[in-house]
């Protein structure tokens, strides 16, 4: 059977890309990797990408040179989590709240990694995850 080797996408519905741009670029320090009136793409790590999409953008096929991309979309505030090195977590509290980003919940997990969980503007749960929460992280 041919393997899956990771996970390069991970999509958001924002209302407004101004605004999850500010939030992603100022709060979290990610790079803007493209844009249009549609969609914005960040780096995450050199490893993935993140793509916010606004909202009802994505609701009919689009057409490109090289193809087609099917119609998608996503209601409700959705969760994602991204990596960080445990000695970094209380970097990332501090610049959360310098941001005046709350932190809604935090969780020791029984394999020695933690992660804090917080909201974007959107609403979003985003969490950030020390190594030891999964078995392969």
């Amino acid at each position: 059977m041919p393997k899956l080797s990771g996970v390069i996408e991970t999509a958001l519905y924002v209302d407004d890309l101004d605004r999850a741009r500010e939030f992603y670029e100022e709060v979290l320090g990610l790079t803007a990797l493209t844009r249009d009136s549609r969609f914005l793409a960040f780096d995450v790590g050199g490893r993935s990408v993140l793509l916010l999409f606004h909202r009802g953008s994505t609701l009919e096929t689009v057409r490109l040179p090289g193809g087609t991309i099917p119609p998608h979309h996503g209601n409700g505030p959705i969760h994602a989590a991204f990596s960080i090195e445990a000695d970094e977590l209380p970097a990332w509290e501090k610049r959360l709240g310098e941001h005046r980003v709350a932190v809604e919940g935090r969780t020791d997990w029984p394999r020695g990694g933690r992660s804090i969980y917080f909201r974007d503007p959107d609403r979003h749960l985003l969490e950030l995850v020390t190594p030891g929460v999964w078995a392969i992280y």
